[in-house]
Parts: C-alpha cells; sequence; structure tokens
C-alpha cells in the first residue's frame, strides 16, 4: 500500500504516482487511466470498463455465429 499526497498541478490537484506503481500498472507518461466506483471506494486501472463490455458483446456474437465463422475460415 502506497500512501500518496494531493498536489497542486496547474489549477488542478493531483498525484504523482511512484514508478513501481507505473510499473505494476505497465503505464508510462502520457497513458491514459480510468478511475471506477468499486464496493472498496474507487478503483484506478489502465483498461477501459467499456471496452471490457464491448469485447464480451463480440464475444458473444462470436459464439452465436460459431458454425457460419468456422465455414468462412476454410
Amino acid at each position: 500500500m502506497h500512501a500518496l499526497k494531493l498536489t497542486q498541478i496547474g489549477n488542478s490537484v493531483g498525484v504523482i504516482l511512484p514508478k513501481e506503481v507505473l510499473a505494476r500498472l505497465k503505464l508510462e507518461k502520457g497513458d491514459t487511466v480510468f478511475v471506477t466506483e468499486s464496493p472498496d471506494g474507487v478503483s484506478l486501472t489502465p483498461y477501459d470498463p467499456s471496452l471490457a463490455a464491448q469485447l464480451e458483446a463480440g464475444r458473444d456474437f462470436m459464439r452465436e455465429f460459431r458454425d457460419t465463422f468456422h465455414t468462412l475460415a476454410k
């Protein structure tokens, strides 16, 4: 666990993440992170939660039309 302090960044307030946290999240300068609410508070992740829903919809579509895709692949 890391205790981080809020700092003034221009007209905003931000948190500077230690390089160990950046490495664990596989983030670099300029990357986008997403803050989502969770039962324990908030969660910081490099993965877009809306993308997960889109991927699941695509998987459902591919499962439904599995035979068609198999035939097209021949």
